[in-house]
């Protein structure tokens, strides 16, 4: 039992960090990528629908988007919801294809990117505690209802103390490692 406890614990802390790293993709670092365009929909026939399922959406150099949907009435719609989508860059409609010009960072731009990713590991970081919190819970109330002993409850507990602390550790040199890739001019 205290064995289950431990791996979901786990589980779920891997996840964690499986989100923060998603997050991530959002944000900008010296190079562009698509995924700047990931939480930007359009409403297609009434169902809000992200721009890669209705066309093709390719970094074509390290400044510059390119989406050319497969079907062109699209367009407008496509413009309209970059425009709103605060991405960083305006819409170019040539009438076939829409281009994103991103401007290269400013110091500033960076730094702010920075400031986000650090948000995004601490919210991670808090979801860690709650699952470590979670499972002390758990194990507790396993001692409370006699199925433990207490020193079976101390040892499951520092077990996951110490994956929580892995996994804390692990997010710092992710963070570390991010925020030297998003400095780097």
């Amino acid at each position: 039992m205290l064995n289950e406890i431990h791996d979901e614990c786990e589980t779920k802390m891997t996840s964690s960090i499986e989100h923060m790293q998603r997050d991530f993709k959002t944000l900008r670092t010296g190079k562009v990528t698509t995924s700047v365009l990931d939480n930007v929909k359009i409403d297609y026939y009434g169902t809000p629908t992200s721009l890669d399922q209705v066309g093709s959406v390719i970094a074509v150099d390290a400044t510059t988007i390119v989406i050319n949907p497969w079907e062109k009435n699209l367009l407008s719609l496509i413009e309209s919801a970059i425009s709103s989508g605060n991405v960083g860059a305006s819409p170019n409609n040539d009438g076939d294809q829409i281009k994103l010009y991103f401007p290269a960072m400013t110091v500033e731009q960076r730094k702010e990117s920075v400031k986000q990713m650090k948000g995004m590991g601490e919210n991670a970081k808090v979801s860690i505690r709650n699952d470590r919190k979670h499972a002390n819970d758990q194990i507790k109330k396993l001692e409370k209802d006699k199925e433990v002993t207490q020193d079976e409850s101390k040892s499951a507990q520092d077990s996951i103390q110490k994956t929580t602390d892995k996994f804390t550790t692990k997010i710092e040199t992710i963070l570390k490692n991010k925020e030297t890739e998003i400095l780097k001019v």
